[in-house]
């Protein structure tokens, strides 16, 4: 006989055997033993949780001529013919490939006939959100109102893209990602029965490696011991197969991170190359450790919720007391970020070794907590008593108080507004609005003010800004559009707001003052 998958090989025949999803398995039951089956059920949740298995069964257990507690026997000839897949009352239909309205025609024509043997004909619907919207209204009216020996399981991955119209007429069963524990648990079992030696360790690896999925965890399980037939699964195997990291190296990783260590950091990067690690896995895995550490800043009981081992706990707590909430948070959304980069990136290690040098040169980002980063390691330096010294002023400027702004020359408007810059700046919104899309958006976010020689000033919020709005094609636009509206030529600047600056601190708000120039008579 071929050989045959763990997942396929080991997949439960009856309720029992069903991990991690009692709520469901126990409602399922007592429907089964009150005879209070309904005829149309939802059964969504993520990859690898059991949906397609819990269906299977309870299509056996619906049919089973014996059942036992709600379960199939296993014994009596329908529960033996629908394991084997021979039976004509359990109908499967894979959605992604038979998703017309004509695959749908040919389900309303087949529920008119009786099974011609049990009670149940049951049709088990798999990603039925690959359905066509057609598809899903040539449903409709036979999912309602199905004969009272049909039942219909719809298993989806993505239940936000079934329509309401046929969620309404289904029970809704959500299958929940499966814990550590109970894939850990399972793993052990399959393991003892296959007379297999494996370390505790990899096992739990390998369940935590899952993402809550069963059939995932069996995979690479199969994946691993393939690889060493006839030796022992350490954890070190398993990290070798999967092109996983081991978290000393993580910790190492940290260290130079802390200490700003380029050089060091990028020589760690090499390193795991070398050793044919796949950096997206490392990436996710490294979020993971600056999580745990995260936790166990947070609190001093994280030892349940954790799941390593003491020796990592103890250096854990070590390297807590290294890094403030503030940093290591920055690590994460660093990391985060390139975690999803990297799945579509072809130069992966391009990316990494950049985030990596960002963490490393807080200078290089000028986001808000990459300057308290900065802050935090002059701090740090002038404590180790090194001199810092004196340093160009950053292009950053932090915002001028009210003593220093009044020193500052406040600009004026002059003297006399030009009718035909009142009269643009009154029904900008309305100009803007008819300009080409791409100057749209930028007109949108502009202000308006008035500059030397009764020119109409267009103040853009960054230099970028300013530089598209300010070439030559669409200043053009913009006096065509304007001549449009009033009848008239006005001549335009565009600047910007100087970075560190408000637009008060350096332009008059033209547009505002024309609004507010109303008077309101009394009746």
């Amino acid at each position: 006989m071929s050989y045959m998958a763990l997942y396929r090989k080991f997949r439960p025949d009856e309720f029992e055997d069903v991990k991690g999803q009692d709520a469901i398995v126990k409602t399922l039951k007592n429907q089964i033993k009150a005879d209070r089956i309904g005829h149309a059920y939802l059964f969504c949740g993520t990859r690898g949780t059991g949906k397609t298995t819990v269906a299977k069964i309870f299509a056996k257990a619906v049919n089973c001529e014996h059942p036992v507690d709600g379960s199939p026997c296993g014994e009596c000839s329908m529960c033996k013919a629908i394991s084997a897949g021979n039976s004509m009352n359990v109908i499967e239909i894979d959605a992604a490939s038979n998703n017309g309205v004509d695959n749908i025609r040919e389900i309303r024509e087949e529920v008119a006939y009786r099974p011609t043997e049990g009670r149940y004909k049951v049709y088990i619907i798999d990603e039925v959100h690959m359905l066509s919207i057609g598809a899903f209204n040539a449903l409709l009216k036979t999912l309602e109102e199905p004969p009272e020996y049909v039942i219909f399981i719809l298993a989806t991955t993505e239940a936000h893209k079934i329509p309401i119209t046929i969620l309404s007429r289904c029970q809704r069963y959500d299958f929940k990602r499966i814990s550590i524990d109970t894939i850990a648990g399972r793993l052990r079992e399959l393991i003892n029965k296959e007379g297999w030696d494996v370390e505790e360790k990899a096992v739990r690896y390998l369940a935590r490696m899952a993402d809550g999925s069963m059939r995932d965890s069996l995979s690479l399980l199969d994946q691993c011991a393939a690889f060493y037939i006839g030796e022992k699964l350490t954890y070190d195997h398993v990290l070798e197969v999967l092109g996983a990291v081991d978290t000393e190296v993580f910790s190492k990783l940290l260290r130079r991170l802390l200490d700003m260590d380029v050089h060091a950091v990028i020589e760690t990067v090499e390193e795991l190359t070398m050793q044919g690690r796949e950096l997206s896995q490392l990436a996710a895995d490294f979020t993971w450790y600056l999580r745990n550490l995260l936790l166990v800043r947070c609190s001093d009981d994280m030892e349940d919720v954790l799941d390593v081992s003491t020796e990592n706990l103890a250096r854990l707590k070590e390297e807590a007391q290294m890094i403030d909430n503030d940093t290591l948070i920055r690590y994460i959304r660093v990391f985060s970020d390139l975690t999803n980069q990297l799945k579509f990136a072809t130069q992966k290690r391009v990316l990494l070794e950049v985030a990596l040098i960002k963490l490393c040169k807080p200078a290089m980002e000028t986001s808000q907590d990459a300057l308290l980063d900065r802050i935090r390691a002059v701090e740090k330096r002038l404590d180790e008593g090194v001199v810092v010294a004196n340093a160009p002023v950053a292009a950053y400027r932090m915002p001028v108080s009210d003593t220093s702004a009044a020193q500052e020359k406040k600009p004026e408007l002059p003297k006399a507004l030009n009718e035909d810059v009142k009269a643009v700046a009154a029904d900008f919104r309305m100009i803007a609005n008819d300009a080409s899309p791409m100057l749209r958006n930028f007109l949108k976010r502009a202000r308006l003010s008035a500059g030397e020689g009764n020119r109409l000033m267009i103040v853009l919020p960054d230099e970028m800004s300013a530089d598209m709005v300010g070439s030559d094609a669409h200043k053009a636009e913009i006096k065509e559009l304007i001549s449009e509206k009033i009848g008239k030529d006005v001549e335009i600047d565009v600047r910007h707001v100087e970075e560190g600056h408000r637009f008060e601190d350096q332009f008059v708000d033209i547009e505002s003052l024309i609004h507010m120039d109303i008077t309101v008579e009394d009746e």
